[in-house]
C-alpha cells in the first residue's frame, strides 16, 4: 500500500545537511545526543572483508565517505554495493525491478541527495548569471 509524501528523513541526515528545524525537530544537542549514542551502540560501519571488485570500489566511493552512516545501515550498504557491481558487469543485462532496488538503497543510505556530497561548493560559472 502506497503512502503520499516523501518518507521521514533520518535525524543524522538533517543534521548533515542542515535541514534540522528546532520548531519541527526539537533541540539540535538533544539530536546529536540521541545520534551519539546510537553510533555508540551500533558500533561504526567497517568495511566488509568479502567485498571484491566492482563492490569494493563502489564502497570506497560511496559508503566510506558517508560520515552519517553506523552499523546498523550494514546490510543495506552491503547490498547496495553488491547490486552496483552485478550493474557494472553488464548494464544491458539489468532489470529494472533492480535499478528500483539499487535507487531504494541509495534513498536509505542517503546518497541521493547531492548536499552531502564532497566538494558541492565549487559549482561552474554560468555565462548569463555570472
Amino acid at each position: 500500500m502506497a503512502t503520499r509524501g516523501a518518507k521521514p528523513k533520518p535525524a543524522t541526515l538533517r543534521l548533515v545537511d542542515g535541514t534540522h528545524n528546532a520548531t519541527r525537530h526539537g533541540n539540535r544537542a538533544k539530536a546529536r545526543e540521541k545520534i551519539d549514542e546510537a553510533q555508540t551502540s551500533f558500533g561504526k560501519l567497517v568495511q566488509p572483508a568479502g567485498l571484491k571488485g566492482e563492490a569494493l570500489k563502489a564502497w570506497k566511493r560511496y559508503i566510506a565517505p558517508a560520515g552519517w552512516l553506523d552499523g546498523s545501515r550494514e546490510p543495506a550498504a552491503i547490498a547496495f554495493c553488491e547490486l552496483w557491481a552485478e550493474f557494472k558487469r553488464g548494464p544491458s543485462r539489468f532489470p529494472a525491478s533492480m535499478h528500483g532496488q539499487m535507487r531504494a538503497y541509495m534513498s536509505e543510505l542517503g546518497l541521493t541527495d547531492e548536499r552531502n556530497r564532497a566538494g558541492g561548493e565549487e559549482e561552474e560559472e554560468d555565462e548569463f548569471f555570472g
